[in-house]
């Protein structure tokens, strides 16, 4: 990231960059003027509308850089009516229109808050097909470097897996490792484990809400989510007596009651993660040596006589950021340990083509990788629970 030491005063101007959407309407009050350049410390209200016939409304963004920014600022909205404060240069203003096509079938119900044990609220979207009825869930967790992101990034996805009916899908947010979120205190990657589980068990506990079946769950992630996702799936045994304590805890429930119902994640889809203790080590910081293995997903995957938890993997030929070979090596463990591996090395790939943003580059990315990869997990999901 982009370090940028000056402080600015409440003299300084900034620029600011507006990028008309097509296929829809965007205002900005007040008026940009026509040389770009507004005081610090100016608030935008912004404004899509008039979307045509065929399209819909997919976010509006901003990045931000400079100033008073020390790093750059991306923030989008899920909604078409936002505001925010010119505090450095606006290097992009505007909003990501989609085909219609892409919102048809379901529902969204955005920012569900499941618990608050910082800063930062941890909140998750659900996306339910019309008329849902005791569905097997998807639960996605994104990525970042259990340091960035949200639950938006990964809405193509989740646009994907609910294609058809067949899912109710669910995309989380967590806590940031270190004091990212702006914590006093540091949060560990147990923390962040903590926080999946518990929104795991938020999501069981509003089952009926959402036309769910709590007791068939898969989950999934890539790059940092794509170990949250097979640790969560690995380790359920480790819930409550072995050190994962869930954010949060449905009223009057006891851990082993807890553990019972995450126990309901029957498979598991992660998507080019870190699975092992070398690749982890730098971030298991202020764990204890049991704490470290319980954060590792190789030292977690249980016997298929034990429990199945049936795993989906993919893997670009030209991802730089994650190794090819510990990838291999965890699929090789769950082979050894009987469980039921599907994976996919895929040519031409590279890393995050999972995630979703308005630039038309990640859009592209996405169709290429994205949609078909995202077909071949659901038949995968498919064929655990509608077999």
């Amino acid at each position: 990231m982009l370090c940028v030491a000056t402080v600015a005063s409440a003299q300084d101007m900034f620029r600011v960059n507006v990028q008309e959407p097509q296929h829809a309407k965007m205002t900005v009050s007040p008026a940009v003027p026509e040389d770009g350049m507004v005081p610090a410390g100016t608030v935008f209200n912004v404004k899509i509308s008039d979307i045509e016939p065929g399209w819909a409304f997919d976010s509006g963004y901003y990045l931000m850089m400079g100033g008073a920014v020390r790093w750059p600022v991306y923030q989008e909205s899920m909604v078409p009516e936002f505001s925010f404060k010119v505090t450095g240069n606006v290097m992009g203003l505007g909003a990501s229109i989609m085909e219609a096509s892409r919102t048809e079938g379901y529902k969204v119900i955005q920012d569900i808050v499941y618990a608050q044990p910082g800063v930062k609220p941890l909140k998750y979207d659900a996306f339910i097909p019309d008329g849902a009825k005791n569905l097997p869930g998807v639960v996605i967790i994104h990525g970042g470097g259990w340091s960035s992101n949200t639950e938006d990034i990964m809405r193509g996805l989740a646009r994907e897996l609910v294609k058809g009916g067949k899912y109710v899908v669910f995309s989380v947010d967590y806590r940031f490792i270190g004091k990212g979120d702006g914590d006093e205190t540091e949060n560990t990657m147990t923390d962040l484990v903590n926080d999946c589980y518990g929104a795991v068990l938020h999501i069981q506990k509003h089952a009926k809400e959402y036309g769910l079946d709590r007791r068939k769950i898969a989950v999934t992630g890539d790059s940092a989510g794509g170990h949250l996702s097979s640790l969560i799936a690995d380790a359920v045994e480790r819930v409550g007596k072995k050190g994962f304590v869930p954010t949060y805890m449905p009223k009057g429930m006891w851990m082993c009651r807890a553990r019972k119902w995450l126990k309901g994640i029957k498979a598991a889809a992660p998507s080019y993660g870190v699975f092992d203790a070398q690749s982890l080590s730098r971030f298991a910081q202020g764990l204890s040596e049991e704490e470290t293995k319980a954060i590792v997903p190789m030292d977690n995957v249980p016997e298929v006589r034990k429990r199945a938890i049936p795993q989906f993997l993919t893997l670009g030929t030209l991802d730089r950021t994650v190794g090819r070979e510990p990838m291999e090596q965890y699929v090789q463990l769950l082979k050894d340990k009987g469980q039921r591996v599907e994976y996919h090395l895929i040519e031409g790939a590279s890393h995050a083509f999972f995630d979703w943003k308005p630039d038309q580059r990640t859009k592209d990315t996405f169709a290429q990788f994205g949609v078909p990869y995202a077909k071949k997990m659901q038949e995968f999901f498919d064929s655990v629970f509608y077999k």
